[in-house]
């Protein structure tokens, strides 16, 4: 069994301690919270010794599970990875993209796994929807949230929007060409509500809008490539596909089809569902991050990914910038 060590014992961090206590391929030795009332009330509810010394918590281990705010994660990554322990790292990996590229080093040099918590890549919707992705030209995302204070030490990008940006980065084989964006802070000091537009090498182009002061909660995505539309959503877990295929022979009368414009034919037009499998999204990427270390293989979500991811999203927060001073001039 791995030993694990959590850092961070707060709303994500106790569904962390709660899920690894019940993966057999972790022992949960223990968790840091600098907060020592919220520490004790934890070590009673669960069962799982508190340690007041991050240093030696991080020594008893073989990996240490980092799910503490986002200012801190290059802080206790750098302590955990100078004692050589494989690290899980809540997204955003880091608060500047310095900082990951600083992480990218010191894990090369430590040789050990490091998995980002891109828990969106483990939405039993994505995984059923992942085998009719193929070279997609047009997404569009809507992410789109109730007000909460638990999150706002950071721009809505960081917070909700990177969901989508790893999402994307993971699906489209190209490099980012050219990025627009504009963004509104209404409640606190960074955008609370904000819309990027990146367009790819390869000519697909994704359109996302993000919002943490809606009325309602929505995560949806929609894919358009050639031949097929496909439509996931992330809240519901539900997925939808429809699919173009040129049609062949006598047509079923109960088949749909449409007409091509100027005499081109018809395509028959298939519509799919596909079986989806109920999951904690959140114990999925744990658990793979397990098989990874004991198989001594790439972790599903890796810490270049975790960069890209924070890259484009601070290239994002650029040019929100730029537009907030221009709208001053």
């Amino acid at each position: 069994m791995l030993k694990v060590g959590v850092l961070g014992a707060g709303h994500l961090g106790k569904i962390h301690i709660r899920l690894l206590i019940e993966i057999e391929a972790f022992e949960v030795i223990g968790f840091y919270d600098p907060n020592e009332s919220l520490a004790k009330q934890v070590e009673e509810e669960l069962g799982i010794k508190s340690y007041s010394n991050i240093d030696e918590l991080i020594s008893l281990v073989d990996v240490v599970d980092i799910v503490t705010p986002t200012l801190s994660h290059y802080d206790c990554a750098v302590k955990a990875l100078r004692q050589s322990k494989h690290i899980f790292i809540e997204k955003p990996i880091t608060n500047t993209v310095e900082e990951a590229r600083k992480l990218i080093g010191l894990a090369e040099e430590a040789d050990v796994k490091v998995q980002v918590g891109h828990v969106e890549r483990f939405n039993p919707a994505f995984t059923a929807t992942k085998p009719f992705i193929k070279n997609p030209m047009f997404i569009e995302t809507h992410r789109l949230a109730q007000f909460n204070p638990r999150g706002t030490d950071v721009s809505v990008v960081l917070d909700l929007m990177i969901h989508d940006l790893d999402i994307i980065l993971s699906i489209v084989k190209s490099n980012v060409r050219r990025i627009s964006a504009s963004g509104v802070a209404v409640v606190s000091d960074t955008p609370d509500i904000a819309n990027a537009r990146i367009e790819f090498d390869n000519g697909c182009v994704a359109n996302l809008t993000t919002s943490r002061i809606s009325l309602k909660n929505m995560r949806k995505t929609r894919i358009f490539q050639k031949d097929a539309y496909l439509s996931i959503d992330f809240l519901e877990k539900e997925t939808e596909v429809v699919r173009l295929s040129n049609v062949e022979g006598e047509v079923d009368p109960l088949s749909v089809t449409i007409d091509l414009p100027n005499g081109k034919g018809q395509k028959l037009i298939y519509f799919e569902k596909p079986d989806i499998e109920n999951n904690n999204a959140i114990k999925d990427e744990l658990s793979a991050f397990a098989e990874a270390i004991n198989n001594n293989t790439t972790p599903p979500v890796t810490i270049h990914d975790g960069y890209n991811a924070l890259d484009v999203a601070y290239r994002i927060i650029e040019k929100l910038d730029i537009t907030k001073e221009n709208s001053l001039i």
